[in-house]
């Protein structure tokens, strides 16, 4: 992907799925400040998804699965005020939710299926909860990851949430 396409700031729809395309995604995409809809998926790229597409405020879907994307989910994604839809699934990203995407209030559909993902859920994600799971959204969430729960059981018992997962420890830094 041509770093240059940095530069069009009236870009609105960039699609260039299905296209075989190798590489990292250039952090210049962050620059786009008009797009509303970055598709890039079912290509071959690789590396970690740039902490710059947290710029593009404007984002109304990011579609960036079925590629060889690794690394940690980005926080900045969860500066996408406007963002509705975020599929980064069939990937290799590793770590946990990054807690900003709790911060997602447009929201209707999160698919991170099928990647090294894991751990427990930060309590600041419950805030997708309703919003995921009346668009039917749930099952994608954590199919083909290693979370301490499934999304269900976190969104109604809290299951899996990172304070119910980890060891107590006193200040001593003995466990209890």
């Amino acid at each position: 992907i041509p770093a240059a396409l940095g530069n069009l700031n009236n870009l609105t729809y960039l699609d260039i799925a299905y296209n075989n395309l190798v590489g990292n995604i250039p952090p210049q995409l962050g620059n786009l400040s008009s797009l509303q809809y970055l598709e890039l998926y079912n290509n071959n790229l690789s590396g970690s998804i740039p902490q710059d597409i947290g710029n593009i405020i404007t984002l109304l879907r990011l579609s960036l699965h079925s590629n060889q994307l690794s690394g940690n989910i980005p926080s900045t994604i969860g500066n996408l005020s406007n963002l509705t839809n975020l599929n980064l699934g069939d990937n290799q990203l590793s770590g946990n939710i990054p807690t900003t995407i709790g911060n997602l209030s447009n929201l209707t559909s999160l698919k991170l299926y099928s990647n090294q993902l894991g751990g427990c859920f930060d309590s600041n994600l419950s805030n997708l909860c309703s919003q995921l799971t009346s668009g039917g959204a749930n099952g994608f969430i954590v199919s083909g990851n290693s979370f301490n729960a499934t999304w269900n059981d976190f969104c109604s018992t809290d299951a899996g949430t990172c304070l119910l997962c980890s060891t107590n420890l006193d200040l001593t830094g003995t466990q209890t």
